[in-house]
């Protein structure tokens, strides 16, 4: 059995930009500034829709200036990057607000980015012509399992990718402003999912999902729980399933909420667990022909996808602004997984398997 390496974390090369936070939510508060704290980063102003809860999490990481709105803040001349958790409604006039800022060096918006394709093209196109540097907080691929995986598969431990599978089982803590989009599970849970693939496969041809309502949520929705299938250039299929109802739900059940992850290749098979639903580590075993002997390894870690993976998502844009270097997650590549959920909507709309080339432009 070969010496093998491992790197769950990235490690911090960059930290001195100064942070200004918009959204004083649960993401913000026990995941963004949490995993900042750790990591050195600098917060030096926050703002949310009301100011008495932005004071509330300033006084608890030690921020010190709080804004009356987030417009405010993004004017603060010492902020040099915008950290944004805030609605995708609301999220693009916040981005544009920030990219006419001289003193704004780099933005960190949530996904989704915007609720439109359009939106994320002309989003993705404002920022290259502004100069500035727009990242996407696609969070999962710095989860330890995840980055664990895409060195396994980057060195081809696991040889030719063949078949991939995400099976989540699991209850989201949906967000009250949710109930006012026409777009719930592919947007704000796949998004996950589908974009991980995208990090670990290569880009999909051709996508097929069908949906149902969650029968738990009751505010009006069509796509609650999902299933995609999958096919990438490469040839490998992968299969997506978001069974966001988990049940039965109610008292005397055993709580079995769970995501599972599992990748087949012609030298080898990995498997795992994401540790979100129950706030654990990610876990992750494999097996190769080529590097274990055929022997089941499993590489151990202590951090976790909440909070730590934020960690690399902050440096990553930090390493971007100090070095001049493009962003490990650029504006341009989350259009495509913004595309790949286009994709599913339609194939869902039309009862189709559709192909990414209707979507993308040229």
């Amino acid at each position: 059995m070969k010496d093998l390496v491992y790197a769950p974390d990235p490690p911090v090369r960059s930290k001195g930009s100064k942070i200004g936070a918009i959204g004083a939510g649960m993401i913000m508060a026990e995941c963004h500034l949490a995993a900042y704290a750790d990591a050195g980063f600098p917060v030096v102003a926050i703002a949310s829709r009301t100011r008495a809860n932005a004071q509330k999490v300033a006084d608890r990481w030690k921020i010190g200036r709080v804004h009356d709105t987030p417009e405010a803040l993004i004017e603060d001349p010492e902020v040099e990057i915008v950290d944004i958790a805030y609605p995708p409604d609301q999220q693009p006039a916040l981005i544009r607000h920030a990219l006419g800022q001289p003193h704004v060096k780099g933005i960190l918006a949530q996904k989704p980015l915007a609720l439109s394709l359009d939106e994320a093209r002309a989003l993705r196109d404002e920022a290259a012509a502004a100069g500035k540097i727009l990242s996407v907080n696609q969070n999962m691929r710095y989860d330890q399992a995840m980055q664990v995986l895409k060195q396994i598969l980057d060195r081809g431990e696991l040889g030719e990718v063949v078949f991939a599978q995400i099976d989540m089982h699991a209850i989201p803590h949906w967000q009250d402003f949710l109930k006012e989009y026409d777009r719930l599970t592919l947007s704000n849970m796949s998004v996950h999912h589908l974009d991980v693939l995208r990090f670990l496969l290569g880009e999909p041809e051709e996508i097929t999902t069908v949906v149902r309502t969650d029968p738990r949520t009751t505010f009006q929705h069509t796509d609650g729980i999902c299933v995609s299938t999958l096919r990438f250039e490469s040839g490998a299929l992968a299969l997506s399933t978001e069974d966001v109802w988990s049940g039965p739900r109610a008292e005397g059940y055993d709580d079995d909420q769970h995501i599972t992850f599992r990748i087949d290749g012609t030298e080898g098979v990995a498997k795992g667990t994401i540790g979100w639903p129950t706030g654990v580590a990610s876990t992750l075993t494999y097996a190769s022909r080529k590097t274990t002997g055929g022997q089941w390894v499993t590489p151990g870690w202590e951090t976790m996808w909440f909070p730590h993976a934020f960690i690399g998502v902050m440096e990553q844009l930090q390493h971007a602004v100090e070095t001049g270097a493009a962003p490990a997650l650029t504006v341009a590549d989350n259009v495509k997984t913004v595309e790949l959920i286009e994709a599913a909507y339609r194939s869902v709309a039309e009862g189709r398997t559709v192909r990414l080339s209707e979507i993308q432009t040229p």
